[in-house]
């Protein structure tokens, strides 16, 4: 029988692991309150940080955290916007981007594209996007990823041998999700099979994995 045992908060900033492929981004976001303009678009791929490193620091800017940008309370001095680039309403984010600019309000943006490839219709939008300051997450690497791997692990009180870290870093999805769902998946069939979790099960579990986890590479 599996008790449903909690897990601990991925998404504490003390859990983000800083390598080459994120650092001067850490660097950027870390600047604040003294942002450029009191701007910053976070941007990167799914599953490379941005959410973890936003609503970290939206906790410590005591920033109004919305899913309608155009509910944000007026006395808002931090606002994290997420996922501009596919919610975006020109005239919304226009009145935003000028708060910084007349009222000292900081804004965090995040989104899987950068500002200059935005679609948007105002000229004067167009400008201020085109001059944002711009944080860029890659894809985890090898060091992040294999830390990672050894952090899920070791929050599931799994010890495994650095080959199976090595035989997964050559073939799951370059991001934090696929590791998560991959060890979760590892974990469930170990418990279901009373089997050790190594390269042998890894193997089994990578071949019958469901589409929808989105385990391999592409």
């Amino acid at each position: 029988m599996r008790l449903p045992l909690q897990r601990p908060d991925n998404r504490r900033r003390q859990d983000f692991i800083v390598s080459i492929a994120n650092s001067a981004s850490v660097q950027s976001l870390d600047a604040w309150p003294n942002w450029l303009g009191g701007l910053l678009a976070l941007v990167g791929p799914e599953g490379c940080g941005k959410s973890h490193l936003a609503l970290d620091w939206a906790a410590q800017a005591h920033a109004a955290t919305v899913a309608d940008p155009a509910t944000i309370p007026n006395s808002s001095r931090a606002i994290l916007f997420e996922d501009a680039d596919r919610r975006l309403d020109d005239e919304v984010l226009f009145h935003l981007i000028n708060a910084c600019a007349t009222d000292g309000v900081s804004l965090l943006l995040t989104a899987r594209t950068p500002p200059l490839e935005w679609n948007c219709q105002l000229p004067d939008l167009r400008s201020r996007l085109n001059a944002m300051p711009v944080a860029l997450l890659h894809p985890p690497d090898d060091q992040v990823l294999a830390q990672v791997l050894r952090k899920l692990f070791r929050e599931r009180h799994i010890d495994v041998a650095q080959d199976l870290i090595d035989y997964l870093l050559r073939r799951i999805e370059r991001s934090v999700p696929a590791a998560a769902a991959v060890v979760a998946s590892l974990d469930e069939a170990g418990d279901a099979q009373r089997r050790e979790i190594n390269k042998a099960l890894a193997r089994e579990v990578l071949e019958t994995s469901p589409p929808s986890l989105n385990l391999f590479m592409s």
